[in-house]
């Protein structure tokens, strides 16, 4: 009215009940229930598995900390088990493979590349695929070091590659008991487990 008023043409065009406003928290609710009916997946779950072998004169940097011990662990980058297993975990709830695809050790542009940096790509392709991190949950199956006293800066670390809060990301720590290639010593294993949603829900 205002716009007729003023002499100005108005065009009117037809509406739908879905092209909804987003105001309330209700609104967020129904755009996510179009978005389920539309086909889209508002939730995806992704787990990731990494392990890599002792190696001395390396740094160990574990979730994108340098942890102090003797022996660094193997690999074509810095060999972060546990930012490998969250890199996979998100890939894998995106359905884009693993960490392997996207970054191989063949490529020398990866050579000791810290793979929180990695992680922050991942982490674009996930935004731009339209979903950002629900939570993610990390084990750290090690026999030595202990890993207490870096699990806060591990989390904030990753949360912070990730575009999320540290209060979305837990990073817990286990042994076993001496059993199996953890338990000898001779490197250290990791699980993560990704739930995504869809960025419209946030």
């Amino acid at each position: 009215m205002l716009l007729e008023n003023a002499g100005i043409p108005v065009t009117l065009v037809m509406g739908a009940e879905s092209n909804i406003k987003i105001t309330r928290q209700e609104d967020l609710s129904m755009a996510e229930k179009l978005l389920i009916q539309a086909g889209s997946t508002p939730l995806r779950v992704g787990h990731g598995f990494d392990a890599h072998r002792f190696a001395p004169e390396r740094r160990l940097v574990l979730g994108g900390v340098e942890i102090d011990h003797h022996r660094g662990l193997a690999g074509h980058s810095d060999a972060d088990v546990v930012t490998h297993a969250v890199c996979d975990a998100i890939l894998g709830a995106l359905g884009l493979g693993d960490i392997g695809r996207h970054f191989p050790d063949s490529a020398d542009e990866y050579k000791d590349i810290s793979s929180i940096l990695l992680l922050e790509r991942v982490s674009e392709t996930m935004r731009g695929a339209g979903f950002v991190v629900g939570n993610i949950d990390v084990t750290v199956v090690c026999q030595h070091p202990k890993l207490a006293p870096g699990i806060d800066d591990m989390r904030r670390t990753l949360a912070r590659a990730c575009g999320a809060d540290s209060s979305q990301l837990n990073v817990k720590a286990t042994t076993t008991e001496k059993m199996g290639y953890t338990g000898r010593e001779e490197g250290i294993s990791c699980h993560a487990v990704a739930l995504l949603t869809a960025a419209l829900s946030r």
